[in-house]
């Protein structure tokens, strides 16, 4: 039987993308203070935005549940008896914890691979997919785990913020780092380097910034796949990815929106890319 690809709501692909290569989405939760959300399912990523700029609540995030990874292999093992499951760096969340956990409570006989993505949003994504790409084209679950490992190294996710006080609220990134957005117009620009944010550089202006992310993706001589995202700015986005297109074929590049876990720590404002070296 085919291999089945799980993931986590992180990984912030299309609901095409997932509903086509049969990948199943285990959302992390939102908290808007005493209000609960499922990301992506009790809350839309547009109604996220709105409440995170509108609202005076500044939004917190946790991992799903043990259970709810049990009820999605339980499920998926009535058609497969083996799974890989791909998560949001453990150094970022306890997604992958909690998957592990469940891992062990699965009662329906089904091997259970989980796989810490060491990256997140499309980093996670474009892992994903190549995943379930080789799940699709008949690979077993040891070659795609093998594969997966080795993509986890070649993986590389960068991009720009308005702001780091996002990050530095949610506890992801410290006080220290923070001065980078704190100079008038200058705009950060962060990455996920082995499985944690870290600022990279400072560059000055916003038409800068972007002019920099592409000079990071030209410096890569070999990309198997490339992606880009947005918090607010989708105009911005596709704009890039013609840019970008120089470098990748513009029709193969994945476009998304961050949702709402990334969103929470990103905020308004914000473009990522991620790729696979090649």
């Amino acid at each position: 039987m085919t291999v089945r690809v799980v993931t986590d709501s992180t990984a912030d692909l299309p609901r095409q993308v997932a509903e086509e290569l049969g990948i199943a989405v285990v959302p992390l939760h939102i908290h808007f203070g005493e209000e609960t959300f499922q990301d992506g399912v009790s809350i839309s990523t547009e109604g996220f935005y709105n409440l995170l700029t509108t609202g005076d609540i500044l939004p917190k995030t946790s991992a799903p549940s043990s259970g709810m990874f049990i009820e999605t292999y339980e499920q998926l093992a009535q058609e497969t008896d083996e799974i890989v499951s791909i998560h949001i760096s453990t150094k970022l969340s306890a997604t992958h914890a909690s998957a592990m956990v469940a891992r062990e409570g699965v009662e329906t006989p089904c091997r259970i691979e989980v796989v810490d993505s060491l990256s997140a949003s499309i980093g996670l994504g474009l892992q994903v997919v190549r995943a379930a790409e080789m799940a699709r084209a008949g690979a077993s679950l040891d070659d795609i785990v093998e594969d997966a490992c080795s993509t986890v190294q070649r993986t590389q996710l960068f991009g720009v913020v308005d702001t780091l006080e996002y990050l530095h609220k949610g506890g992801r990134i410290g006080r220290a780092a923070t001065y980078l957005g704190s100079v008038l117009n200058v705009k950060p620009i962060i990455g996920v380097r082995e499985g944690i944010v870290h600022p990279i550089e400072r560059v000055r202006g916003r038409e800068r910034a972007l002019d920099r992310i592409c000079e990071m993706v030209a410096g890569f001589h070999s990309i198997a796949s490339l992606a880009v995202a947005h918090t607010t700015t989708e105009d911005e986005m596709e704009q890039l990815a013609s840019r970008l297109s120089q470098f990748y074929p513009g029709d193969d590049i994945l476009r998304t929106r961050c949702g709402a876990t990334l969103g929470t720590y990103l905020g308004p404002g914000t473009l990522c890319v991620a790729l696979i070296e090649g």
